[in-house]
């Protein structure tokens, strides 16, 4: 049986509520096809996320490692296909960290490719109408961090890892004309990305590139 660890951030920005602790929550213990899902809360810190991860990589060994924040503005799931060795941050985080244009990794790579089947993935979610496509920015805030950090981490070991992104959920559009999903589907589309990591040992070949 294979073990998904599904991470998720605590709330940051002055925000009181973050989508991905809340979805985490609820998918701690579930069972899958052939796996089960074990989690962990990340805080919004730089470099302490990271080792937040590991450590729960090292507690819980797991054969997939799925990484999940919150992207204001996105309609849809999704999973990302790079991260970049670049900390930019437009707001300081949780601890007070406002680094600007500095490597996460010291002489690291440029960027680490997900190694998580994610055309499988959207594919997986489209078919069972849950909006979701591959992104290929997964910014430069403690989300991009963390996804170049933890690759870092597992460059060398057998445990795929990749980030996704979901979206706002609707009581956080305080502005009345954001992009949300019901905390419902994302946690029915976070199963479905597990599940669809556990079915695919490799990606299919289908188009999700974008022209800009």
């Amino acid at each position: 049986m294979k073990k998904v660890l599904i991470t998720g951030f605590e709330p940051f920005g002055g925000a009181s509520i973050n989508p991905a602790l809340e979805a985490v929550k609820r998918l701690a213990g579930v069972e899958l096809v052939g796996g089960k899902i074990v989690v962990c809360e990340v805080p919004v810190t730089r470099f302490e996320s990271i080792d937040t991860v590991v450590n729960a990589i090292e507690q819980h060994q797991p054969d997939y490692v799925i990484t999940v924040g919150q992207a204001a503005g996105r309609t849809a799931i999704t999973p990302e296909r790079v991260a970049i060795n670049v900390d930019d941050f437009r707001i300081p985080d949780n601890g007070g960290n406002q680094p600007i244009d500095e490597p996460i990794i010291a002489k690291g790579p440029d960027a680490y490719f997900t190694t998580l089947p994610i055309k499988a993935i959207s594919r997986t979610l489209q078919e069972n109408g849950i909006p979701c496509q591959v992104s290929n920015t997964a910014g430069t805030f403690v989300c991009n961090h963390l996804f170049y950090g933890v690759q870092h981490y597992l460059r060398d070991k057998k445990i795929g890892h990749g980030f996704v992104h979901i979206p706002l959920l609707p009581e956080q559009d305080t502005l009345g004309n954001q992009a949300t999903m019901s905390l419902e589907t994302i946690v029915e589309g976070l199963r479905f990305v597990a599940q669809a990591t556990i079915d695919n040992p490799s990606d299919m070949i289908i188009g999700a590139g974008q022209i800009c």
